[in-house]
């Protein structure tokens, strides 16, 4: 928690380690009894959201922005990034994604819509671009409950779909602006995911955006509760894990492809973070997907 605003799992639960392909699809409502339908600001430092309301109205808010909405609306809501709603909950509900950054990284290349920037608009009831998100959301929800074959690939592949239509609603609307600490720590992120393999200094990031050490620090602690050298930690350890969970590259090559230049160093890092060393971490993974069905 950073300055009194709690950082949850999914909706009231705690935070907890997430694995780079998480994914998650409920119904606002299906937490009702926790929420009734006021849902103070809250963030999630992990993960990013899709909020479709199907049905009913209220307020929604992002930072210091307000949309009063009727049914349909929409929101994309990165990590990090501070919102919440007050609804009437016997005739409001939502369907909502939630995306593990990791799996974001993926979608990323295959999506128009900016995932670093919240969104959140409403539209009109019958429009033929809404009718497609609504089929869209449709799709996924009966896809997660539904856990075929093929399952982890067809739900990505429609985040981005939705994502992309999104993009396309919200070029027919504005989207809220930024605080300058939030979009100075999104700027990082991104700069962070293209410079963490080649060992860039926190000096480094802060030369190339132009802000000072105080600055860049009071920005990452407020987006995501933790300084510059451990969003960048952070940052190679789910690359690490994605090399792990989803290549058969071998600990040498990951230790490299990550920054690091010994292998030995780098199973350090790794359990220090994890509890438990590279190679064996790897093991319980893949055994457990081998296991689930």
């Amino acid at each position: 928690m950073v300055d009194g605003i709690p950082s949850f799992f999914v909706y009231g639960e705690p935070e907890q380690p997430l694995e780079p392909g998480f994914f998650h699809v409920e119904t606002v409502m299906a937490r009702r009894g926790l929420h009734h339908g006021q849902v103070k600001a809250h963030k999630h430092d992990q993960l990013a959201q899709v909020t479709y309301w199907l049905r009913g109205r209220g307020s929604y808010f992002i930072e210091d922005k307000v949309l009063d909405f009727s049914a349909p609306a929409v929101s994309f809501v990165p990590s990090g990034i501070v919102h919440g709603f007050s609804v009437e909950p016997r005739e409001s509900d939502a369907i909502v994604i939630s995306i593990a950054d990791g799996l974001m990284l993926s979608v990323r290349a295959q999506t128009a819509l900016a995932i670093d920037v919240p969104v959140m608009i409403a539209g009109v009831s019958g429009d033929s671009q809404w009718q497609r998100l609504s089929q869209l959301m449709d799709i996924i929800a009966d896809e997660y409950a539904t856990a075929a074959f093929g399952t982890q690939s067809m739900m990505a592949s429609l985040a981005s779909a939705i994502l992309t239509q999104i993009a396309r609603l919200a070029s027919f609307a504005p989207s809220p602006s930024q605080s300058p600490d939030m979009m100075l720590a999104m700027q990082l992120r991104r700069m962070i995911d293209a410079h963490f393999r080649e060992n860039w200094t926190v000096g480094r990031y802060t030369d190339a955006l132009g802000s000072t050490p105080h600055l860049l620090a009071k920005a990452t602690g407020a987006a995501f509760g933790m300084q510059v050298k451990e969003l960048i930690n952070e940052r190679r350890l789910l690359e690490a894990k994605r090399l792990l969970l989803f290549t058969i590259r071998p600990l040498e090559d990951i230790a490299y492809e990550i920054g690091f230049r010994d292998a030995a160093y780098f199973s350090r890092f790794f359990r220090l973070r994890t509890g438990v060393a590279p190679s064996d971490w790897r093991q319980l993974k893949l055994g457990q997907t081998a296991s689930s069905p």
